[in-house]
């Protein structure tokens, strides 16, 4: 199950977002100012104090969640070895529980139980949601093409 400890959510709007936009500014142009430092350090306005080591990767992903939260949204940071629970998944997809339930009993999404709980892999929700998309893009596709083909 997705908890405190294998999750974060900043509700939209919770993070100033003046204060968002100016650090994520910040930190791309360091970056980009900075292309191969792969551990960057923060320092602070106080001598005699050690810099704060940060991985780039991990810089990158605070960039991005400012960028989010300089737009005002919110943002959920989830490892990628989450487990989710049913109602979790359906908030993901935007669907229902039972229809949920529906794919994991089809086969559609791996799943485990734990007692008679079904738990997914983040992983594994992401992979069909891609794959999902992709299937609706194809079909938006073909039926844009025979709406062509037919002139409509």
């Amino acid at each position: 199950m997705v908890s405190m400890q294998s999750a974060k959510r900043t509700e939209p709007g919770k993070i100033d977002a003046d204060v968002a936009a100016r650090a994520m500014r910040r930190i791309k142009d360091y970056l980009m100012q900075h292309p191969t430092e792969q551990n960057i350090q923060v320092t602070q306005e106080h001598s005699g104090e050690d810099a704060l080591v940060l991985p780039r990767e991990a810089v990158s992903l605070l960039a991005f969640i400012l960028a989010q939260a300089a737009e005002g949204r919110g943002v959920s940071v989830v490892p990628s070895h989450a487990e989710l629970t049913t109602q979790q998944a359906a908030d993901m997809l935007n669907v229902s529980r039972p229809y949920v339930v529906t794919l994991l009993e089809g086969g559609e999404i791996p799943f485990r139980l734990v007692g008679r709980h079904r738990r997914i892999k983040y992983e594994d929700l992401k992979e069909y949601q891609q794959e999902h998309e992709a299937k609706s893009k194809a079909a938006a596709d073909e039926l844009a093409r025979l709406g062509q083909d037919l002139g409509i």
